[in-house]
């Protein structure tokens, strides 16, 4: 008994002092403890993205406000809770389960079926896992929920009821974001019944909440579709091979973003910025939330296009190239057309259109948007390079301005014939060889330019670094290198590898590079200015998002001209070969001489190329032309500089519907302007001045001279 009262005094007086010690000692810091939280930070809320404009301040892309139920699940909510608030959204809302894979069927069935998922792997099979001493315990368990998984047979995961497929639709959207950072349930087709049974029952269903969310909207149809991109959905969020690059920068998994284009391109100015929440948490459990800062929508941006002339330019393409593609028996092949309409002085994009026949979603043949193969798509584009080879000649000391050359066949030993494409032979000036289009001017000209002599049927010992000289000529103008212009997956071109006499000749004609309709309209714009390469753009100006609907918000950015380059020409040799493109379209023997009648003085030139068509069905190849026409106006105070490129126009005779396209296009142009000037084109949703008229000035006629 002695031993016994002494044991248990012993052992009270080692409690006593435990207590003492957690008490006295450590008190403070258990204390600390019991109270001590966690401040976590999250990003909430799905800001719309910025809105995008014209140049006249009309909107191209909105957005546009959908009902949503999202849900929050918390760092300790366990699979059992979320599918007990799923079952409850269920009997509230449809849910399509048309996202529902055979793995979430799966998942969902271990879940909903604990006894017999058990039973799936035998004890015996569990020992020997653990008796596996190089497995750790997450190991072990990944390795039974995968034999699990494989076991689980097709009939088991068919057997879920219509209402049980809404609820693992639902449940499989709480799964997909993170603790603590809404995610979207749905937001398509919610009605307002729906929202309301929901919000009634908010406080049964922990996390659910009702909210505000938005759609991208493309407000004209299919104008400039391909190139202004695309926006992810909150199901698809970050694009797979973005994802790390996203986080870095902050976003969330489920995050909406731009995919392509000009809305990938754009995306820091257009995305909104999420409201920042502080979550005071214990344990897990949320006990408090703080705003740190309020979210707001993206910045709105505002284009260089003017889209009333892109949907008439979009509509002139549409109806001569119907018009001529149904003509087969002259344009098997002809699919596709380019306008570019570039002011010259800024680099400014005021439309850019392509048109191609496709297949819509039922098979049926249409035509669509290919504005996105302005800049991707390179072409033959012929006889419209010949200023760049004059302006090359002048540039090199091969020529002088004013040279008279003659124009012949030029035979040269073991080569076929090459000549121009009219008959006779006979001096020409460079003015007069632009005109009616030489090719023999242009021959002779890359022959000196390669130091050559040219001796008929004798071989030339040309210098086949010529190629590179020639090509680094051309490159100031923008053709055979990337324009810059500010969306992704610009081309370069195409640049032919053999580096023959006759392919040096065929370069110099446009027969041998292929280029780019924006890489021509860079190219007209640079010989319109006076030698200046500028550099295309889309994007003119930034603003503060807009309070009111009618009205764009303050600016922030505007988008200043860039000269890439200015071409290694005098003034004198620009000014010989505007007077050519001048002629071209003026002259009696001009190849574009359909602006002869035009109210405004009109510089062109046009080109036609040999070419290739490729029929994938038949597996042959097809001799065919690609027609192209450049150009500027007015001629003496150049605004607008275009591109027209109509690859695989036509077999034998051409239909010249480039030229017609051309024609119409600056007509419209020239007609909208008078319009705009007569408005005095204010804006009266900014109540500023777009466009001012009395700045514009009324040019005549230049005075020309045949040399």
């Amino acid at each position: 008994m002695n031993l016994l009262f002494i044991s248990v005094f012993f052992l009270f007086s080692l409690l006593i002092l435990r207590l003492g010690i957690v008490q006295i000692v450590q008190g403070n810091h258990y204390e600390a403890e019991v109270a001590r939280t966690e401040n976590v930070k999250s990003h909430n809320g799905t800001p719309p993205r910025g809105k995008i404009y014209d140049r006249y301040r009309n909107v191209i892309v909105d957005n546009v406000p959908l009902n949503a139920i999202t849900y929050t699940r918390t760092q300790t909510t366990k699979p059992k809770d979320m599918l007990k608030v799923a079952e409850k959204l269920a009997e509230l809302i449809e849910m399509k389960p048309d996202k529902i894979t055979d793995r979430d069927r799966q998942d969902f069935w271990l879940l909903t079926h604990p006894d017999q998922a058990e039973k799936l792997v035998s004890k015996e099979e569990i020992k020997k896992l653990e008796e596996d001493e190089d497995l750790a315990e997450d190991e072990r368990n990944k390795k039974i929920y995968e034999m699990q998984l494989e076991r689980i047979t097709k009939k088991d995961i068919e057997s879920f009821t219509k209402q049980q497929e809404e609820v693992l639709a639902i449940f499989r959207e709480f799964n997909t974001g993170y603790a603590l950072s809404p995610q979207i349930i749905k937001n398509k087709d919610v009605s307002m019944e729906e929202m309301a049974r929901v919000s009634e029952r908010l406080s049964e269903m922990p996390g659910v909440n009702v909210t505000t969310d938005w759609e991208r909207k493309y407000v004209n149809d299919n104008t400039l579709r391909t190139i202004l991109g695309r926006v992810s959905t909150s199901q698809q969020g970050l694009p797979s091979e973005l994802v790390k690059e996203y986080k870095a920068q902050g976003y969330a998994l489920n995050d909406r973003v731009g995919t392509s284009y000009f809305e990938s391109e754009y995306e820091n100015i257009l995305k909104g910025q999420k409201e920042e929440i502080e979550y005071i948490t214990k344990n897990g459990s949320v006990l408090d939330t703080q705003l740190v800062s309020e979210g707001h929508s993206g910045k709105d941006v505002v284009l260089t296009i003017d889209l009333q002339l892109q949907k008439e330019i979009e509509k002139i393409v549409e109806e001569e190239l119907s018009k001529q593609a149904s003509k087969y028996w002259e344009s098997p092949f002809l699919d596709r057309a380019f306008v570019v309409m570039m002011d010259p002085h800024t680099g400014e994009i005021l439309s850019m259109v392509g048109k191609k026949y496709g297949k819509d979603e039922n098979g049926k043949t249409e035509l669509q948007d290919y504005a996105l193969g302005t800049y991707t798509s390179e072409y033959g584009v012929g006889s419209a390079v010949k200023g760049a080879t004059v302006l090359t000649g002048y540039m090199t000391g091969a020529l002088n301005v004013g040279d008279v050359l003659y124009d012949e066949p030029i035979k040269i030993k073991g080569t076929d014939t090459k000549k121009s494409w009219f008959s006779g032979t006979r001096y020409l000036s460079d003015i007069q060889a632009l005109e009616i289009s030489s090719n023999v001017y242009m021959f002779k000209t890359a022959i000196k330019i390669a130091g050559g002599v040219y001796v008929k049927d004798q071989p030339i010992d040309m210098d086949p670094k010529a190629f590179d000289t020639m090509r680094n000529y051309y490159s100031q103008f923008g053709l055979g290198v990337k324009t810059g212009i500010d969306l992704p997956g610009e081309v370069e071109g195409l640049k032919g590898t053999e580096r023959e006499p006759g392919k040096l000749m065929d370069f110099a004609i446009g027969q041998y590079d292929l280029y780019t309709p924006m890489q021509l309209v860079q190219y007209a714009s640079t010989i319109a200015n006076g030698g200046f390469r500028m550099e295309p753009h889309l994007m003119k100006e930034v603003r503060e998002p807009s309070q009111e609907r009618d009205k764009v918000g303050p600016l922030i950015y505007e988008n200043e001209a860039q000269v890439l380059n200015r071409i290694d020409a005098t003034e004198r040799q620009i000014q010989q070969v505007q007077r050519g493109f001048y002629q071209v379209a003026h002259g009696a023997n001009g190849t574009a001489n359909n602006f002869r009648t035009a109210p405004y003085d009109a510089a062109a030139k046009s080109g036609t190329a040999e070419a290739f068509y490729y029929s994938p069905e038949e597996k042959r190849q097809y001799d065919t032309y690609n027609t192209t026409l450049i150009g500027y106006a007015p001629y003496d105070n150049p605004e607008v500089a275009f591109s027209v490129v109509l690859p695989y126009s036509h077999q034998d005779k051409d239909p010249y519907v480039n030229k017609t396209i051309a024609k119409r296009a600056m007509d419209k142009y020239f007609e909208l302007k008078k319009q705009y000037e007569k408005q005095g084109y204010y804006n009266s949703s900014t109540e500023e001045k777009v466009r001012n008229a009395d700045e514009l000035e009324n040019t005549e006629a230049p005075e020309t001279t045949e040399e």
